[in-house]
């Protein structure tokens, strides 16, 4: 078995490199990301940073079948969101091992705005988020790993929060709120992951939007 790192991609063209935060204004990142499947391989390879995946190793992970993910992995390598670390050969076959290309993913603001032509794309991508969190939340609810509940043992408070509720704002405490919840992602993503040797795994999905006045009939 030989292994060495990937070639230029096809064309001359140099592999897309690793980003803190890749900023996404364009209509084909956009739609590999309007999918749940491809946002668990994303998910896979963000855990596993320091190890990179074989599509095989994807596969065991996310309890899907191999050949279901190859299209999906060459998606998100098509699309610069993941990257081939290094290949080698097997029984004549060239096997990749992949790795994330990103830390964090932003959506560009003006994917949003009336006269953009990616705007359903870019809502897609959220939709398709959404749809990710629902999944794996109740896949650690299968396997025991959530808990909400106060501990029995001693003071505490439980490592999970849920609220949801609508509230009217101002413009100006709606942009202060928003300020507020940016500075503290903001802050965990300077952080960087613990190496405490409690340390736990945390997703945090924030969705913070505000009705502009309908037309009443």
């Amino acid at each position: 078995m030989v292994e060495h790192e990937p070639e230029p991609a096809d064309g001359g063209e140099q592999p897309a490199t690793w980003v803190k935060e890749r900023q996404v204004a364009d209509v084909a990142v956009l739609k590999a990301l309007a999918d749940p499947l491809r946002l668990a391989i994303l998910g896979a390879l963000k855990s596993s940073e320091d190890r990179p995946l074989t599509a095989k190793e994807l596969a065991a992970e996310l309890g899907e079948p191999q050949t279901k993910l190859y299209r999906h992995i060459k998606q998100l390598e098509k699309a610069g969101l993941v990257l081939v670390a290094g290949t080698r050969l097997v029984s004549g076959i060239v096997e990749s091992r992949y790795r994330i290309a990103q830390e964090s993913i932003r959506l560009a603001p003006e994917m949003f705005t009336a006269d953009s032509p990616a705007r359903s794309e870019a809502y897609d991508a959220m939709l398709a988020a959404m749809d990710q969190v629902r999944a794996d939340f109740r896949a650690r609810i299968a396997d025991g790993r959530l808990d909400f509940s106060t501990p029995k043992d001693g003071p505490g408070t439980p490592p999970g929060l849920f609220a949801n509720f609508s509230v009217r704002l101002s413009p100006e405490r709606l942009d202060r709120l928003r300020s507020q919840l940016s500075e503290i992602l903001d802050e965990l993503s300077e952080e960087g992951p613990s190496t405490a040797e409690d340390a736990m795994d945390v997703t945090l999905f924030t969705l913070l939007y505000g009705l502009r006045p309908g037309t009443e009939s």
